[in-house]
Parts: structure tokens; C-alpha cells; sequence
């Protein structure tokens, strides 16, 4: 199955609608067993990343989405077994290499490598429905500004990636050898990557560790599950520690001794802790605390404080590819994240103080 990371460029020259313009395969789908009946733009969301019900609906009318090989309506309710197809009329390079004017935080440089501190929001490499406004085509934009002699650089300097939603720092490398050296020191797990959350719930311990497998979902590729026993995914180990309880929700810090894809999410999922207003992993309702409208009100107000789920890559550290020296990157709390703390604080602190008044009979 094809996914925004892998392309198959097999061409197509005779899909209706197409204007004979050559397209790419850039997604392949094929729908489950057990699926339940669904239209196609939904369940489309659903399966691909960052696309959206307006893009989806406008390649389905372009004729770009075929089902068993034949053009459908957006109506057209998925049965088990369909084969979907989704065409595009542009090259794997176009999409990976528009440079595009978007301001970045760049934390450090030098002639090796990049830390950028990514805003929520923002998508890291072009993709289905994500064509424009990704780190990668600030990447590009930049480089040929400054760089002019590293026109490849989106497409070797990807070290690792962090969602969409999660805020935080990025490296990128400069060159094919910081690109190998880098990559190296993720795969043997001897980088330091420092996380804050804020997740649903309260834990008994002060500290703990998970390991737990980590793969994709059997049913719905998007996204991940555990698998306690093995028998999937890959070996994924998460270190937390409580930085501070609020009763129904909690602040952690977390170390990653491994990197796979959501991986934070999905572990603290399995705890019974999902992140804060994470949509995919079940942490955009109430999952601990009262059922007074008040309370259920101060929760969606926290949600639209923060609307992604509140997870920040708050540090970086590793040995530069050249000069062999540690270093190591902070960044702040966004705004987001802070405004939800500090919510949480202030409720919190009127609990008590009713619970004080309570008692000295006030």
C-alpha cells in the first residue's frame, strides 16, 4: 500500500478526465473485511493524513479516485474489498521540491545541519492534500536563498519527523554525510528527545516505562496500535515522569529511547491516558472527571484554548555529524500548551479552595 512517503510512479495516461495530462499513483487502498458501509470522502479522511473532505471531493469530480478501476461519485459508499486508487497529475519531484516563502524558526545553523522549531499546524513533507505549506518547501525556499548550491536538501535532510499537530524541534541535515552520520544515531537510539504532554488522568506512580510493541493498526492503517505480546510492529520504549497532576489531567515528561510513528500518542493511549484533545486516539472528549455541565464546559473551553493535541518535542540532543561536540536544543512551551496549563492550574486551585471552605464551614 502506498502512503504519502512511498510513491509508486507507474503512469497512467488514459484516465477519464484527465486532460491526457500523464498521472502518478499516489495512493493505494484497499478496503478491509469488516469495513462498515461509509462514503468515500469520509472514510478517505480517515485513512490519509492531512487530507481534507474539499481536496478529496475535488479529485473525486477531477475523476483522479477510482474504485475497481472505474471513476465514482463523492457519494459512493466503500465496500469490503474495493481497490481505491488516487492519481495525481503531479511528478513525485514537483511535489517534494516547491519552494515556497514560509518564515521559519530556525534555532541554529550551521554548514552541516538545521534546528527549526516547527509550529503545530505544520505539515513536514508534501503529501496527499498537503501540497503547499510544509516544512520542506520552507526548506527549499530558504536553501536557494541562502544555499544556492543545495538544491536536494528536501529530499536527503529528513532526519526524523514529528506529527503534524506536535510542535517542537526538527533537525535537518545539510549533506549527505550529516543526513548518514544523523540518521545513524536515531536508529541506534542515542539521541536525546525530551517531550511534554499534557494527557487525560491521574497515575499512581511518580515515574514509570513503557515497552510495548508499536505497529500499524490492523483494521485501520492510519493509525497505530500496541501489541503487548510482539507479534507486530516494532519495539517502542517510552520513558515518563509527572511533572505535575491536576486530578483529571496530567503534565509529563517523556523520553524516547525509540522513535516510531506516534509513538507517545499510542503508548500513553494503551495507559489509559490519551493525550489532551488527540482526535485520533480517543483524548478530544471527557475521559476523567465529573459530569457537571460546569466542569464539561471548562474542558471545551481548554479545547478550543488548545485544538490539537497537546504534545511539544521540547529537546533535542545528539553528536554533530562533523565536529563530533554534544549539543543539545530547547524550546519553549508554545502559547497553546501554556494557556491550557495555566486553565488547568486555576481550576484546580478553586477546587481547593472550596474543599477548604467546606470544611472550616464558610
Amino acid at each position: 500500500m502506498n502512503t504519502n512517503e512511498d510513491w509508486d510512479e507507474e503512469e497512467i495516461d488514459n484516465v477519464e478526465g484527465a486532460q491526457n495530462d500523464t498521472l502518478y499513483i499516489m495512493h493505494e487502498l484497499e478496503v478491509t473485511k469488516g469495513q462498515e458501509s461509509m462514503r468515500i470522502d469520509k472514510y478517505l479522511m480517515i485513512r490519509i493524513e492531512g487530507a481534507t473532505r474539499n481536496k478529496i471531493q475535488k479529485n473525486i469530480d477531477d475523476n483522479y479516485v477510482l474504485v475497481n478501476n472505474e471513476p465514482i461519485k463523492a457519494n459512493y459508499k466503500v465496500r469490503p474489498f474495493d481497490k481505491i486508487t488516487i492519481y495525481d497529475h503531479r511528478t513525485p519531484e514537483q511535489t517534494e521540491v516547491v519552494p515556497e516563502n514560509i518564515p521559519l524558526n530556525i534555532v541554529y545553523e550551521d554548514d552541516h545541519l538545521m534546528i527549526v522549531n516547527k509550529p503545530a499546524g505544520m505539515v513536514i513533507h508534501p503529501g496527499c492534500g498537503n501540497y503547499s505549506g510544509t516544512l520542506v518547501n520552507g526548506l527549499a525556499y530558504y536553501l536557494q536563498d541562502h544555499d544556492g548550491d543545495i538544491p536536494s536538501l528536501p529530499r536527503v535532510g529528513l532526519v526524523h519527523r514529528i506529527d503534524k499537530d506536535t510542535s517542537g524541534i526538527v533537525v535537518i541535515a545539510k549533506t549527505p554525510e550529516a543526513m548518514v552520520e544523523l540518521s545513524k544515531q536515531f536508529k541506534d537510539h542515542t539521541v536525546h528527545r525530551r517531550y511534554i504532554a499534557l494527557v487525560w488522568g491521574n497515575f499512581e506512580e511518580d515515574e514509570g516505562t513503557i515497552n510495548l510493541h508499536v505497529g500499524r493498526h490492523q483494521r485501520f492503517r492510519k493509525i497505530m496500535a500496541t501489541y503487548p505480546d510482539g507479534s507486530s510492529g516494532k519495539e517502542a520504549i517510552t520513558h515518563y515522569k509527572i511533572l505535575k497532576r491536576y486530578n483529571y489531567v496530567s503534565l509529563l515528561e517523556l523520553r524516547l529511547e525509540t522513535g516510531r510513528t506516534h509513538q507517545i500518542r499510542v503508548h500513553m493511549q494503551s495507559k489509559g491516558h490519551p493525550l489532551f484533545n488527540d482526535a485520533t486516539y480517543g483524548g478530544n472528549r471527557i475521559v476523567k472527571g465529573t459530569v457537571f455541565t460546569k466542569y464539561k464546559q471548562f474542558v471545551e473551553n481548554c479545547f478550543k484554548i488548545i485544538p490539537r493535541h497537546a504534545l511539544h518535542a521540547k529537546e533535542l540532543g545528539f553528536i554533530h555529524p562533523s565536529t563530533k561536540a554534544y549539543m543539545q536544543f530547547n524550546s519553549d512551551l508554545p502559547n497553546d500548551i501554556l494557556q491550557a496549563i495555566e486553565r488547568w492550574d486555576t481550576y484546580v486551585k478553586g477546587m481547593t479552595d472550596q474543599l477548604k471552605n467546606q470544611l472550616n464551614g464558610e
